[in-house]
């Protein structure tokens, strides 16, 4: 399992709900939260292996967020 975090634009309650099918559909994401307390609102992915970073991204912005892998 690897951990994943991403800075994001996610700021409410409302955005966890547009990200949520797109996150919750990809096959590679076991599971994820996003941190709203942090200034970076970070989000934190477990996923099966490392290609689920670039899904991750692009699920995102399908919706309008941006995910910038933190390291």
């Amino acid at each position: 399992m690897n951990t994943i975090k991403f800075k994001t634009n996610i700021k409410c309650m409302g955005c966890l709900e547009t990200v949520k099918p797109q996150l919750d559909q990809l096959p590679e994401v076991k599971t994820w939260e996003v941190d709203l307390g942090s200034q970076d609102k970070i989000l934190t992915v477990e996923a099966t292996d490392a290609s689920g970073l670039q899904k991750v991204v692009d699920a995102l912005k399908a919706v309008g967020y941006i995910g910038e892998p933190q390291n």
